[in-house]
């Protein structure tokens, strides 16, 4: 946390990450055009902030993208402002919510570091005693080997087959599989007209990826959401539903208990 407030102390940083919440995904370039410092300036700043947790970087062909990360924003709420008021610090847990929503970049990137092993973090990411629990109930279920079906549950039900895949099984390094389309089963839940559906049906499959570091007494988690149409409506769900997902994640792993009940 010493490194986050370092990082916040400075005027030419915030303005990196003002720049950044309204727009997610800009190059070293895009972000010298927008402010008055110079490329190098840019980047010494940027490194300050990627060692901070605060910046997470991704790579477009031979173009570096720079996206907001807000989790360590709320590791400073949960760290001293829970305990006294819970109401109020569910509001600034909110605040991971809220910036992620605001990157309007193709890909939704978010890292979270947590107490723990690689090998029990890949084990909660399989295992659906773990997936239910901070999923708020249901979630993805699979043998996890590399072309296997991912079958998904809404909470409760039997799970559903919608054509999803597993990608990439390295244990306990990195997971990927596509992600679900909108599916009918959805349409009451949300109340969309048949129409609507219909229209998103139309858009490309995304899918996610869970990358996992060792990072001396923790584990770096980051994960991908990408490969999402332009003006996606799931892009804008995805980034409502992972941040609660991924924290409710850190703190069963940290703590055995959900940060946020389903």
């Amino acid at each position: 946390m010493d490194e986050v407030f370092r990082a916040l102390a400075d005027p030419s940083r915030r303005a990196l990450l003002d720049a950044l919440h309204a727009r997610g995904g800009q190059s070293l370039r895009e972000l010298g055009e927008g402010l008055a410092m110079t490329r190098q300036a840019v980047a010494k700043h940027l490194g300050v902030l990627e060692v901070a947790g605060l910046v997470v970087t991704s790579w477009h062909g031979r173009e570096k993208h720079h996206h907001l990360n807000a989790a360590p924003i709320n590791d400073v709420a949960d760290r001293w402002i829970r305990r006294y008021d819970r109401a109020r610090a569910q509001t600034l847990a909110d605040l991971r919510q809220a910036l992620e929503e605001n990157d309007v970049s193709d890909d939704f990137v978010y890292v979270s570091y947590i107490r723990t092993t690689s090998e029990k973090l890949w084990q909660a990411l399989t295992d659906p005693a773990f997936i239910t629990r901070y999923y708020g109930g249901g979630g993805p279920t699979s043998d996890w080997g590399e072309g296997s079906p991912v079958y998904w549950s809404m909470g409760g039900e039997e799970p559903h087959d919608w054509d999803q895949h597993v990608l990439e099984a390295d244990p306990p390094r990195r997971l990927s599989y596509t992600w679900h389309n909108y599916q009918p089963e959805m349409q009451e839940m949300f109340g969309w007209s048949d129409e609507q559906l219909a229209e998103m049906q139309q858009e490309k499959r995304s899918k996610v990826t869970f990358d996992i570091e060792p990072a001396g007494s923790a584990v770096k988690l980051t994960v991908t959401h990408d490969d999402f149409a332009p003006d996606s409506v799931m892009r804008e769900g995805v980034s409502q539903g992972w941040p609660g997902i991924l924290s409710n994640l850190k703190s069963l792993l940290e703590t055995g208990e959900v940060a946020v009940e389903g």
